[in-house]
């Protein structure tokens, strides 16, 4: 049964005009009017429509208020003590949670005879609740507007009863007009009005019906109030699949209605709003085709085709609403309510475009955005660089990647492979500025390193020395070395680099090497200025003078070392690394490819690149004024940091033959992924000093805590493939491994081995043992085929071959797989895998010194090692800086649950 209501409905209806639906004469009862949603919503509600809110409910809060712009609401446990205490309410709004909404209404229904509506803002009502909801309400004779809705507006009576419909300003868009608007979804209700303003048109009330399930007051009982609303000359309706509400209606006046959610027909569960999911005739498609035969079109309207008639349009765009209504009105002659306010095109507010060339009709300018948004705009023009959110970093990085199919690792978006072709500067500025470095930014890398490099006098190099005498491996020398290292070190470097970048923020400079930018603009105080300055007790070092001297034969280009040179005084070596440092980071951080911390401590990532280097150098060699022999000013002003490393392995400056070869090694070397033994150290000595209060981490720490994690198995193990190759050329006459008539049968030679690997393999079976590893051969994850190839080893052929280049230890690993299958000894051709890659063109590289008598095998041991540590110093920068800026204190720690008990 149900109350009477309107005659002519089977069900009961009290709403008989738009008009009714929120007007200045209702008084409402919120329940839980305290809760999160309602607490910021109910007081702009409240003031816009002249307090209409007579008591709210929030059980066990009673006696407290909700403070609103123009005078407290009083709160009551229940509805019965607001009722008692005088405050008469006739219009229901709930924020109860969905299992508490059935017991809400029947509260207001049972205790208030006077009610007349409810509006249900919760979402996700259980379907039987709903209908008991309903049934509820019929018998009272209530209308109810919801669930899942942002409740009603009237923009004659300029009240809002229930959600947010207008947003935090409702005054802003809920603007007199004669459109009446009816929406499933909440937020669009809003945004429909705004769009109608761009047209003139403004709007009379607003509809929010909800999209759950169960919709209480729908599209047939908005028409009938439609008609009988002389205010409104027309309406625009939104809707989603699900429900048959639309069908079969006369709508009496004029109409748009937008239908979306095509895509939604392939789903098999909801999406968004409960309610939104086609059953049987009910899809998206479904409805477009009933209001095409309410409105007699035979199209969809779009501005390339804007099919119209006087009774309506079907737009399926939710921005082709207001042209579509405009079009509609014009058939009768009418015209829109007040002049078009703004329009729909796109305004951005902010842009950056990463510095790529965008097409014009992409390449938007910005606007200026209204107040308060355009000084908080201004405020964040003031800052500089991206942004991170910090998250637990354990086992993740968002520095590199391992792909699991081919064992080939990314750092900041590049393969190991790509790094491998590139030049070493840009590989060592990869991790720390995210992007390769240009000519100009390698140039200066170069400078900064090699200014670092030389470290007779140091305390550095007495340390790296004493590890070294006492018999330490490779790794624990450079840790030692890079212990030195600390944050009084660099403490100078690091706040001029800080300077530099507030001295610039905000100036317009796109590229530190853009030296025509306009330094007028730039003021420097006195105190500023002494930073940047070297002190007395600096006159006798030779560095800054030989770094610029260098900056000017290389043709290098800085901005902020011409501001520094307009001082017109002796600069320190710490301030043109500092220079140096920001000028390749500028154009990456203004880019928001990289964060401000970053940039502030890329000077203590460059002095302890040329340190680690320099102290895999015996401490003979260095000498004041030169290195190995070499000259300060050769190296400054010419010498790459490929040559720097192969000076550091041989003792000599490479040939430009020689130089590919390291630098492909290293590129391969990079990056193993982020669960590395490397990288785990890396990030656990930044965990381990707390990321969250990044001043306090030690970036030389952390790279000492990469080479501490490396050692004879992670790092040295790359001489075993060297070793296996000497075992097998020990008695061959071989002058140039890079030469293709070097006059060896590496087939003989790799077929008799072959045949006595087999062997050996029997016996060790017979015998109940292992047969010895072969390194360089076979990989768990490259296996099963007939042949099988790592994609690694197979790129860097494809790159020797079409430079022209030949191997003959990688030559002799390829017949080698072939023998081992053809004698036998394996089932199926193993692949050659990176690491025979690396021993093959290390040992290529150190072949003339080891037959010269130059290098010994322990030597080429260590070259091996150190060839390791220099890529991978590479990957732990990037690891050190990305956990340093994403990571959270102690991240990397193992929980004790799941820590077991060795049997």
């Amino acid at each position: 049964m149900h109350a009477r209501g309107i005659a002519g409905f089977p069900y009961y209806l009290g709403i008989a005009s738009l008009a009714d639906v929120a007007t200045r004469g209702h008084r409402v009862c919120v329940l839980n009017i305290l809760g999160g949603e309602s607490r910021q919503v109910t007081p702009t509600s409240h003031a816009f429509s002249g307090g209409n809110i007579a008591f709210g409910t929030s059980p066990g809060r009673g006696g407290q208020k909700l403070k609103t712009p123009i005078g407290d609401i009083p709160v009551f446990n229940n509805v019965r003590e607001g009722l008692d205490a005088g405050h008469a309410f006739d219009t229901g709004v709930v924020y109860l949670p969905p299992s508490g909404v059935r017991d809400g209404v029947a509260e207001l229904i049972r205790v208030n005879p006077g009610l007349k509506k409810i509006v249900i803002v919760t979402e996700k009502i259980a379907v039987h609740d709903a209908r008991e909801i309903r049934a509820m309400a019929q018998g009272a004779g209530v209308d109810v507007i919801g669930g899942n809705c942002l409740g009603v507006a009237d923009s004659w009576s300029r009240v809002r009863i229930g959600g947010a419909l207008g947003g935090d300003h409702p005054e802003e868009t809920l603007l007199q007009g004669t459109v009446a608007v009816f929406s499933n979804s909440g937020g669009f209700t809003t945004t429909i009005a705004q769009y109608l303003a761009t047209e003139g048109w403004g709007t009379t009330t607003l509809v929010s019906s909800g999209k759950d399930v169960y919709i209480h007051y729908a599209a047939r009982d908005f028409a009938h109030a439609l008609r009988n609303d002389g205010r409104s000359r027309a309406a625009v309706l939104y809707c989603e699949p699900g429900g048959y509400y639309e069908r079969d209606i006369d709508w009496a006046k004029p109409v748009v209605a937008c239908v979306v959610g095509r895509w939604k027909s392939k789903l098999t569960r909801a999406v968004g709003h409960a309610g939104a999911m086609a059953g049987s005739g009910d899809s998206a498609a479904d409805k477009e085709r009933w209001f095409m035969q309410a409105f007699g079109v035979d199209a969809i309207f779009t501005p390339e085709n804007p099919v119209v008639s006087a009774r309506g349009a079907v737009v399926t765009n939710i921005a082709h609403i207001p042209a579509a209504l405009t079009a509609v009105m014009a058939q009768s002659g009418a015209k829109p309510d007040f002049a078009p306010r703004g329009n729909l095109a796109l305004k951005p507010w902010v842009a950056n475009d990463q510095g790529f060339e965008l097409p014009a009709e992409l390449a938007l300018q910005p606007v200026a955005a209204p107040e308060p948004y355009a000084a908080q705009i201004a405020a964040l023009g003031k800052q500089v660089g991206a942004v991170i959110a910090r998250q637990n970093m354990k086992d993740k990085s968002g520095a590199s990647v391992m792909d699991a199919k081919t064992q080939v690792t990314s750092v900041h978006g590049h393969t190991v492979l790509e790094l491998a072709t590139q030049p070493l500067q840009a590989n060592f500025a990869l991790p720390l500025v995210h992007e390769g470095a240009g000519p100009n930014d390698r140039a200066l890398l170069d400078i900064a390193v090699a200014a670092e490099v030389n470290l007779v006098g140091d305390p550095v190099l007495a340390a790296a020395e004493a590890a070294r005498e006492a018999g330490n491996s490779p790794n624990t020398v450079m840790a030692a070395a890079a212990s030195i290292v600390g944050p009084k070190r660099v403490e100078r470097a690091l706040a001029c680099t800080r300077a530099l970048i507030d001295l610039f923020v905000g100036s317009g400079l796109k590229e530190g090497h853009h030296v025509d930018f306009d330094r007028s603009q730039i003021r420097v105080d006195a105190a500023t200025r002494a930073l940047f300055l070297a002190r007395d007790d600096e006159a006798g070092d030779s560095h800054p003078e030989a770094m610029l001297q260098a900056v000017r034969e290389r043709g290098a280009k800085s901005v902020f070392l011409d501001l520094l040179l307009d001082f017109d005084a002796r600069l320190s070596r710490d301030a043109i690394l500092a220079a140096i440092a920001i000028t390749i980071a500028w154009g990456p951080l203004v880019r928001k490819r990289i964060s401000r911390l970053t940039a502030e401590t890329l000077p203590w990532y460059l002095r302890l690149y040329g340190v680690m280097i320099g102290a895999s150098i015996p401490a003979q060699h260095h000498q004041w004024g030169s290195l190995a022999g070499i000259s300060q000013a050769e190296r400054y002003g010419s010498w790459t940091m490929a040559d720097l490393c192969y000076l550091a392995l041989t003792g000599r400056k490479p040939t430009p033959k020689e130089s590919q070869p390291l630098q492909t090694l290293i590129g391969l070397l990079v990056s193993n992924g982020p669960g590395s033994i490397s990288a785990q150290g890396a990030k656990g000595a930044v965990s381990a000093d707390g990321p969250q209060t990044p001043q306090r981490v030690q970036i030389n720490k952390a790279m000492a805590g990469f080479l501490t994690h490396t050692g004879y198995s992670h790092g040295g193990n790359g001489f075993e493939g060297m070793a296996f190759l000497l075992e097998r050329f020990k008695d061959v006459d071989l002058k140039d491994p890079t030469d293709p008539d070097h006059g060896v049968d590496l087939k003989a030679m790799a077929t008799a081995f072959a045949r006595q690997y087999k062997a050996d393999k029997r016996a060790a079976k017979e015998a109940g043992t292992e047969v010895r590893a072969l390194p360089g051969v076979h990989h768990p994850v490259f296996k099963g085929k007939a042949v099988n190839v790592d994609p690694r080893e197979r790129f860097v052929a494809e790159q020797m071959a079409a430079r022209g280049e030949y191997n003959v230890f990688h030559a002799f690993y390829r017949e080698f797989v072939q023998a081992l299958y053809e004698t036998g000894a394996t089932p199926y051709v193993f692949c050659v895998n990176v690491d025979a890659v690396i021993a093959a063109l290390l040992l290529a590289l150190l072949w003339p010194e080891h037959r010269a008598g130059k290098l010994t095998t322990r030597e080429l041991e260590t070259a091996a090692f150190n060839v390791f540590l220099y890529g991978r110093m590479i990957g732990a920068a990037a690891e050190i800086d990305d956990h340093l800026n994403r990571g959270r204190n102690m991240d990397t720690r193992t929980p004790e649950a799941q820590c077991g008990q060795a049997l």
